[in-house]
C-alpha cells in the first residue's frame, strides 16, 4: 500500500486526538457509574450511630433521638421510677426479658447499661404504632392506682412498664426493643453501637 500524498505526521496526530478524547469520554462515563455502586449519603446516615447528648435531660423527662428511621426514647427515671420496676413484675407478661429483642448487656430488670437510663426503640411490638409516654403514677384512663408510670399505645391498648416491659392480656407479644448504645462520656450517649464492642 503506497503512502504518497499521505499526511503521515496530520494522521499521527489526528489518530492520538481521538483516541484521547475516547478516552476522556469513558472516564466521564464510567466515574459516576461506579460512584453509583457507593451507598448514598442517605442510606449511610440511616444506619450509621447516632450521638446524643443527654446532659439536658431531667429526672422524669423523655428524649427522643432518630436512628435507621425509628424514634428512639431516652428516659431518665427517678428512684421511685426505678422502685416501681420491681412493684410491676407480677402483672407483665415477660418480666424477665426472655423472648425480647436487646443487646445482652441490657438484661436486666433495668433493661439498660445505666439503671437511670432507659433507652428503647419508641415502635409498639404489636403492629408499629408508637406509644405515649405516660410516667404519672395512677392515671385514671390506664388503671388508676395500679399504674405506676410507663408507655401506652393508643392505637389496641398494649401498655409498657418505665423499662419498655409489656404488661400481660395486651395485644403486644413482646417487650419495645432495646437498641444497641454505649456511653461516650456520662453525658454522651452512642446510639447503634454496641458497648460490647465499643
Amino acid at each position: 500500500m503506497s503512502t504518497d500524498g499521505v499526511n503521515v505526521n496530520r494522521r499521527r496526530l489526528l489518530v492520538g486526538a481521538t483516541a484521547a478524547v475516547g478516552a476522556v469520554g469513558v472516564a466521564g462515563v464510567a466515574v459516576p457509574f461506579v460512584k453509583s455502586w457507593n451507598p448514598s449519603a442517605k442510606a449511610k446516615a440511616a444506619g450509621a450511630p447516632v450521638v446524643a447528648d443527654i446532659s439536658q435531660l431531667e429526672p422524669g423527662q423523655r428524649a427522643v433521638f432518630e436512628w435507621r428511621g425509628k424514634p428512639v426514647w431516652v428516659v431518665r427515671r427517678t428512684p421511685q421510677m426505678l422502685e416501681s420496676l420491681v412493684a410491676v413484675e407480677r402483672s407483665l407478661a415477660d418480666p424477665e426479658s426472655a423472648a425480647s429483642i436487646q443487646p445482652e448487656y441490657a438484661r436486666n430488670r433495668e433493661r439498660s447499661i445505666k439503671p437511670e437510663f432507659a433507652i428503647l426503640t419508641g415502635i409498639c411490638t404489636h403492629l408499629g404504632c408508637s406509644p405515649n409516654f405516660r410516667p404519672e403514677v395512677g392515671a385514671a384512663d390506664l388503671g388508676g392506682a395500679d399504674w405506676l408510670g410507663g408507655f401506652f399505645c393508643p392505637c389496641h391498648g398494649s401498655k409498657f412498664d418505665l423499662a419498655g416491659r409489656v404488661y400481660s392480656g395486651v395485644p403486644a407479644p413482646t417487650n419495645l426493643d432495646v437498641p444497641p448504645h454505649t456511653y461516650e462520656t456520662d453525658s454522651v450517649l452512642v446510639i447503634g453501637v454496641d458497648a460490647e464492642i465499643a
